[in-house]
């Protein structure tokens, strides 16, 4: 039963693809958008570390409220809304995701949910100003299946390291990637 959810994971780009009227390259588009930069790549893992290392509800509310949001922040950044803030937004979500996991921080639900919404928003609107102008839905389906995968990816390696020392490294490393990021940037 456990391999049903990795079954229809590893089905579900296929099944987006066999619609007529879609064009692949724009749901692989979409796909390798988030892991193609590592800022999002390690923001949207730390969110998966963090929701395991907290568990319960943050095991879906947490991803939910990301993925959500960053389509909503994708049609934003489609129609070219104003988001002045949006790469030091998407750099402190690499920071304070990490520092969260380090610290092992047990912060409320109710300021966790929408501090993930407003991250996934962020990147959201990222994704869509960067993606194409046409054929947004099979484009945003590409990008919020990616994440909801690297959210996975954290959350199924925070499992496995069972709220320890390396959990908290991993964080650790992940924050201090991205004031490195930010260095740069």
């Amino acid at each position: 039963m456990k391999k049903l959810p990795l079954t229809a994971a590893l089905l579900l780009p296929q099944a987006a693809l066999a619609h007529t009227g879609h064009d692949q390259s724009q749901f692989l588009s979409g796909l390798t958008h988030p892991v193609g930069g590592t800022d999002h790549l390690l923001a949207m893992v730390a969110l998966g570390l963090l929701a395991a290392q907290i568990g319960g509800r943050a095991l879906w509310a947490l991803p939910c409220a990301f993925v959500g949001s960053m389509i909503a922040g994708g049609m934003a950044g489609v129609a070219g809304l104003p988001f002045p803030g949006v790469e030091p937004m998407i750099l402190a979500s690499v920071i304070i995701l990490g520092a969260l996991v380090a610290m092992a921080a047990r912060l409320p639900m109710a300021l966790l949910a929408p501090g993930a919404a407003v991250f996934g928003f962020a990147h959201g609107w990222a994704h869509g100003a960067e993606g194409p102008a046409q054929g947004l839905a099979v484009y945003a389906a590409g990008f919020a299946l990616a994440t909801l995968a690297l959210h996975g990816a954290g959350i199924a390696a925070g499992r496995a390291l069972n709220h320890g020392a390396l959990l908290r490294g991993l964080g650790g490393g992940t924050a201090v990637a991205g004031l490195a990021l930010a260095m740069v940037a």
